[in-house]
């Protein structure tokens, strides 16, 4: 499967789940080229806002993410880094 493939699984699952207001997805898998174990899956890097944030810890922010693309790990994801934010927490 592509990079572009996994990235708009993604975002799918991202879109149903939190209704971002913005949602930036980043295939960074050629940054970690050789990296044993990963199995062919890639590495991505997401920056969500959205409402479903509003009062909620930064664990709690990305076990959220990580319940919307449960189904992709780890055969499409192999690593995810997660920044989650409110509209009120942008800068």
């Amino acid at each position: 499967m592509s990079a572009a493939d996994r990235s708009e699984m993604i975002r799918a699952c991202i879109e149903k789940a939190l209704a971002p207001i913005e949602l930036d997805i980043i295939d960074e898998s050629h940054l970690h080229a050789g990296h044993s174990g990963h199995g062919g899956a890639g590495h991505f890097k997401v920056r969500i806002v959205s409402e479903k944030f509003d009062g909620e810890t930064p664990i709690a922010r990305h076990r959220r993410v990580y319940a919307a693309v449960d189904s992709l790990m780890p055969q499409e994801i192999h690593a995810l880094s997660i920044e989650a934010i409110t509209p009120n927490e942008l800068g």
